[in-house]
C-alpha cells in the first residue's frame, strides 16, 4: 500500500529549491540583423572534457537527487516499476542458413542476449550475450547482420549510449569473434554479400580527439570490409566529398547481384544509387537523381528492383523498376490507397505490405505482381511488425502489441494464410482492469487528428484525473499503440496515458509530415495543446493535474509548449530535446534535421525558429510549470549541451516555487541501448516527480502473478 502521494506532494511542493546559480555569459551572435542572446554557451563544451560543465552536472545532479529522495514513495514505485518489467522479452526468430536467431531478455537483463536455435523446438543456446562485456550493462548491440550463407555474423558495439559503433565478426559454427574491427560507423548497418566474403558499411573520417561527442558528422563514405581482414584494407566504394553532408546506406539484394544504395541527407527524401556486382565492386550509377521523393528499397525479382515510395503517391506505393530500362520500365505493384503503405516486404514468394489506419496496423499478402490475395487476420486494434524473410521461406513471423497487450510473436504462412501464436510472454497484470479508446481531437485550424486514451477501467470523469500527454510530431515517425510497463504503471496509479497523432509524424502521408516541419513547426504546438484543452474540455483533467512528456523532437515539443503556455501544465518531462533551434545545426548529426526544422541561415526560416525555440523563450518572471529535464551525458544524437542551457536559462527565467530540475545520467546517451536497471531508474523518479505534482492515486492494484 502507498503513502498518500498527494497530501505528500503538497507538502513537498511548499518547499523552495535552490538550483545552483549559473554562470551567465555575454555571448551574442547576430542572424539578420537580429542580436541573439546566448548567455550559457559555455555549457555546450563535452561534459567529459570540460571540468567547468562537469562540477555544473555534479551540483545540478546532486539538488536533483535530493528532491527525488524526499518523496517517500519512490521506492515503492520503483519497486512495481521493476515487478511489472520482469518478464520476458523475445525478437520475432530469424532464419538463416538452416538455423534460427532471436533475442531474449529474461526480464530485468540490463542488455537482452542473441539466442541460437537448430529449430524453432529446440532450446535456445546463447549466441551472444552482451550482458558479460560490461559491469554496468553500458555496453550495448546497437547493429546485427547475418551472411545469408549462415557462416559470420557481424555485430556492433556501442558504450554509453553512443551512436559511434566498432563492428565485429563472428564465426557461426564455433562462436569465435574472429580479430576484425570496424570503426567509427554511426548510423549504418552491415550489408553482406551472400558468399560471406565481406560486407558494405558506411563510416566518417576519425574525428579529433574529444571532440568525438559533438563535432559534426561530415563526409560519410561507403566501404567494403573483407572478412579476416584489417580495416586498414577495407575498399572505398563511394564518396561525394563535394556533397560532405550527404550520407549512404547500403543493401544488397538477396540474390546477390544488385549493390542499392540510398543517399540520405536529412528528412524522408533520398536519392538511390546502384551497382551490377556481376560486374565486380565498382562505381556506383544513379537511379534517382534527385532529392524530390521517399524510396526504400524492398525486394527484387531477378534485375527487376521492388520499392516503396512517395513518388506521386503521397500514402506511398510499391513500384517496379526493371534495370534493363529503368526509366522505361517504372510500373505501380502496390497502388496508393486511403490508408499509409507503412512499409513492405518480399518472403515466402509474396509481397506483404503493412498499413496504418488511423495510427493502427492492418496487413495485406499480394503476389509479385501486386494482385492483393489477402489479408492478414490480427489479434486486435494494435501494431504489428515483422514480416522478414527470404523470398523462399514458406512463413514468415509477425509481432503484435497494444497499450494492453503485451508483444507476442505469432507464425505465418504466407502460402496459405495460417497464423499461429508461437510465442507469449507472461506479464503480472490483468487487462481486463484498463480501458483504451480513440478519439479525434480538432486543433486550432480545423485539423482533426487522433488521440489514444488509456487508464484504469473504474475511472470517473471527474475533471481532476492525473494525466500524462505523450508526444512527438516530427521526422515522418509513426506513434502507434504499444505495450509499456511503465505506463502500465502509472495506469495503475489511477493516472490516464493519451497520446495524440501530431502533425509533422507520418501517419498520414507526405503531406501530413510537412504539415508540421519547416515554416509550419507551429502546428505541432498546436496539435498538442490543443489535445490538451480537449481532455480538460470533456473531463478528463484540468490544468493542474495535466503533465507532458516527450522525448528528443518530442523533448522540443514539450520545451516549446511550456514557454508559449506554461498556464496549461501541471508539470513537465522534456528528455533529450533539441531546445535551442538557432545552434542545432553545428553538433553532431543536427545538420541532418534542417528538412524538418529549417535552417537558421535563411531568413524567414530563422524567424520562424526563433519564435519558438524553448531556449530563447524562457522569459524573465513568468511562472512555469515543475520541470525535469533529463539527458545522458554522452548523448551524441541531441548533445546534452540543449538540455543543460534549457534547464540553466528555465531556473534563470523561473517565478515561485515549483521546481525546475536536470537530471543527468552518466555514460548514457540518447536511449539506445540503455541498461535497463538505468531505464527503471529514471522511470521512477519521473513518475515519482509527477506524483509529486499532480497526484496519483495511492492505491495501488495487489501483484497477480502471471
Amino acid at each position: 500500500m502507498f503513502v498518500n502521494l498527494l497530501a505528500l506532494g503538497l507538502a513537498l511542493s511548499a518547499t523552495t529549491i535552490d538550483t545552483p546559480e549559473t554562470r551567465r555569459g555575454d555571448t551574442v551572435d547576430v542572424y539578420h540583423g537580429v542580436e541573439v542572446r546566448d548567455p550559457y554557451r559555455w555549457l555546450e563544451a563535452d561534459v567529459r572534457e570540460a571540468p567547468e560543465v562537469s562540477d555544473w552536472v555534479d551540483a545540478q545532479n546532486e539538488v536533483t537527487f535530493g528532491y527525488l529522495e524526499q518523496i517517500e514513495h519512490r521506492k515503492d514505485i520503483r519497486r512495481r516499476l521493476e515487478q511489472l518489467w520482469d518478464y520476458e522479452k523475445s525478437s520475432s526468430p530469424r532464419k538463416v542458413g538452416d538455423k534460427y536467431y532471436l533475442t531474449r531478455n529474461d526480464g530485468l537483463q540490463n542488455q537482452s542476449v542473441w539466442y541460437v536455435l537448430d529449430d524453432l523446438d529446440a532450446t535456445p543456446r546463447v549466441l551472444l550475450d552482451p550482458n558479460t562485456l560490461s559491469e554496468d550493462g553500458t555496453i550495448a548491440l546497437s547493429g546485427a547482420a547475418f551472411s545469408d550463407d549462415g557462416r559470420y555474423f557481424a555485430y556492433a558495439l556501442s558504450e554509453g549510449g553512443s551512436d559511434w559503433k566498432t563492428w565485429h565478426v563472428m564465426d557461426l559454427a564455433t562462436g569465435e569473434t574472429l580479430p576484425d574491427r570496424v570503426k567509427w560507423s554511426k548510423f549504418s548497418g552491415a550489408a553482406w554479400l551472400p558468399d560471406g566474403s565481406g560486407f558494405f558499411y558506411a563510416r566518417f573520417p576519425e574525428p579529433e580527439a574529444g571532440t568525438e561527442m559533438v563535432a559534426s558528422n561530415l563526409n560519410q563514405a561507403l566501404f567494403f570490409h573483407r572478412t579476416g581482414t584489417p580495416q586498414s584494407e577495407d575498399v572505398l566504394v563511394h564518396e561525394d566529398p563535394e556533397h560532405p553532408q550527404w550520407g549512404w546506406d547500403a543493401a544488397v539484394t538477396e540474390d546477390g547481384n544488385w549493390l542499392v544504395v540510398h543517399a540520405w541527407k536529412g528528412g524522408s527524401k533520398d536519392r538511390v544509387y546502384v551497382r551490377d556486382l556481376r560486374s565486380g565492386i565498382g562505381p556506383l550509377r544513379e537511379l534517382v537523381p534527385n532529392w524530390d521523393d521517399a524510396w526504400s528499397l524492398v525486394g527484387n525479382d531477378g534485375d527487376v528492383l521492388f520499392f516503396r515510395t512517395d513518388k506521386d503517391a503521397p500514402m506511398y506505393r510499391l513500384v517496379s523498376i526493371d534495370m534493363a530500362d529503368p526509366q522505361a520500365s517504372f510500373k505501380t505493384l502496390i497502388p496508393e490507397r486511403q490508408a499509409l503503405l507503412r512499409g513492405a516486404s518480399q518472403v515466402g514468394g509474396h509481397l506483404v505490405a503493412n498499413w496504418l489506419q488511423d495510427a493502427t496496423s492492418r496487413v495485406s499478402v499480394h503476389d509479385l505482381v501486386g494482385t492483393e490475395i489477402r489479408t492478414v487476420d490480427l489479434p486486435g486494434i494494435g501494431s504489428a511488425g515483422g514480416f522478414g524473410g527470404r523470398d523462399d521461406d514458406p512463413e514468415t513471423f509477425f509481432s503484435f502489441s497494444s497499450f494492453t497487450t503485451p508483444p507476442a510473436i505469432h507464425r505465418y504462412n504466407v502460402a496459405t494464410g495460417e497464423s499461429s501464436l508461437w510465442w507469449q510472454p507472461k506479464v503480472a497484470f490483468d487487462p481486463d482492469n484498463f480501458s483504451v479508446s480513440q478519439v479525434f481531437v480538432q486543433s486550432d485550424d480545423g485539423t482533426m487528428l487522433p488521440m489514444f486514451i488509456a487508464h484504469r477501467a473504474d475511472l470517473v470523469r471527474d475533471g481532476s484525473n492525473p494525466t500524462l500527454l505523450y508526444g512527438y510530431g516530427g521526422f515522418n515517425v509513426n506513434l502507434t499503440p504499444y505495450f509499456s510497463p511503465s505506463r502500465l504503471a502509472w495506469m495503475e496509479m489511477g493516472g490516464v496515458f493519451a497520446m495524440p497523432n501530431l502533425r509533422g509524424g507520418g501517419e498520414y502521408g507526405k503531406a501530413w509530415h510537412e504539415a508540421g516541419t519547416k515554416l509550419q513547426k507551429q502546428n505541432v504546438f498546436d496539435d498538442f495543446m490543443a489535445s490538451a484543452r480537449w481532455l480538460i474540455n470533456n473531463g478528463y483533467t484540468d490544468p493542474s493535474h495535466l503533465a507532458i512528456q516527450g522525448g528528443s523532437n518530442g523533448g522540443l515539443l514539450v520545451g516549446a509548449c511550456i514557454t508559449q503556455h506554461p498556464e496549461l501544465f501541471g508539470a513537465a518531462l522534456p528528455a533529450v530535446g533539441v531546445m535551442d533551434m538557432i545552434r542545432y545545426p553545428k553538433f553532431t548529426i543536427g545538420r541532418a534535421w534542417v528538412p524538418d526544422y529549417g535552417d537558421p541561415e535563411v531568413q524567414e526560416e530563422f524567424e520562424a525558429l526563433i519564435a519558438y525555440s524553448p531556449y530563447h523563450n524562457c522569459e524573465r518572471g513568468k511562472a512555469y510549470p515543475p520541470t525535469l529535464i533529463t539527458t545522458g551525458d554522452t548523448d551524441d544524437r541531441v548533445v546534452p549541451g540543449h538540455s543543460f542551457k534549457f534547464a540553466a536559462a528555465l531556473q534563470h527565467a523561473q517565478a515561485g516555487d515549483a521546481p525546475v530540475l536536470i537530471r543527468v545520467n552518466r555514460k548514457a546517451g540518447h536511449g539506445a541501448g540503455k541498461p535497463t536497471s538505468m531505464r527503471l531508474d529514471e522511470t521512477a523518479d519521473m513518475w515519482s516527480f509527477l506524483a509529486e505534482h499532480i497526484g496519483v492515486n495511492p492505491v495501488v492494484p495487489p501483484v497477480l502473478t502471471p
